[in-house]
């Protein structure tokens, strides 16, 4: 979890992009660097598998203000999106603030993002984290392509919702993101649900790189203040 470095007065916090492989997380980070002031990054880390790479930096946004006169260091990672690499894909989880699921929009991409998320919510378990307790957004990438997926399929296969069970959560929440839609809603059969804000993205042109950033920056920074 955000660990404190008094000496410098920030709170770093850990923000992983996880997902497929191939399914845009290396270029949701390296859009993300090209735009970032060089001033306020750090250096672009990259690890290579045979088959993509394992990317991190950092930055300081200066647009967000301090928290109790700390300012918010960000630590950017993805995953190997491979699911053999899985040692490789847990550590990273370790101590991680926010999760970013970056899902292949293309429909025979299905299986894996799939796979890709039951992996997520079993590694988070392994730490006994509650990934449905955490600052967690979805990026549904590659929409321009013509063999995109329906988004109402994509949200239903990914972000289905999980029950509430709580009484005092049982009311509707709008999603500060998307006007008109809700987080959390009744069903018709009467249960309670929610959802996870997500996003559309072309990570290769910039399309949602940011509004998903942002989006799970903001949810870290709620957990903070």
């Amino acid at each position: 979890m955000s660990m404190i470095n008094y000496a410098s007065r920030e709170i770093n916090c850990k923000i992983v992009f996880y997902g497929p492989g191939l399914g845009g997380k290396t270029t949701n980070l390296e859009y993300v660097y090209g735009k970032v002031s060089p001033s306020t990054r750090g250096k672009l880390i990259s690890l290579a598998t045979e088959t993509e790479r394992t990317l991190f930096f950092d930055f300081l946004p200066v647009d967000l203000g301090t928290i109790r006169g700390f300012r918010t260091r960000f630590h950017l990672y993805t995953v190997p999106g491979q699911v053999y690499y899985n040692a490789s894909r847990k550590l990273i989880l370790k101590g991680v603030d926010g999760v970013v699921f970056v899902a292949d929009s293309q429909a025979e991409r299905a299986e894996a993002n799939l796979e890709s998320m039951q992996n997520l919510y079993d590694n988070m378990a392994a730490y006994g984290y509650d990934l449905t307790r955490m600052p967690f957004v979805i990026q549904y990438n590659k929409r321009d392509l013509p063999n995109a997926a329906p988004l109402e399929e994509l949200q239903t296969m990914l972000n289905p919702g999980w029950e509430i069970t709580d009484p005092t959560r049982m009311r509707p929440m709008a999603d500060p993101f998307r006007p008109g839609e809700y987080l959390v809603n009744q069903l018709p059969t009467g249960e309670w649900v929610e959802r996870v804000p997500y996003f559309e993205g072309v990570a290769v042109t910039g399309d949602g790189v940011f509004d998903t950033l942002k989006a799970v920056s903001k949810l870290v920074l709620k957990t903070l203040a």
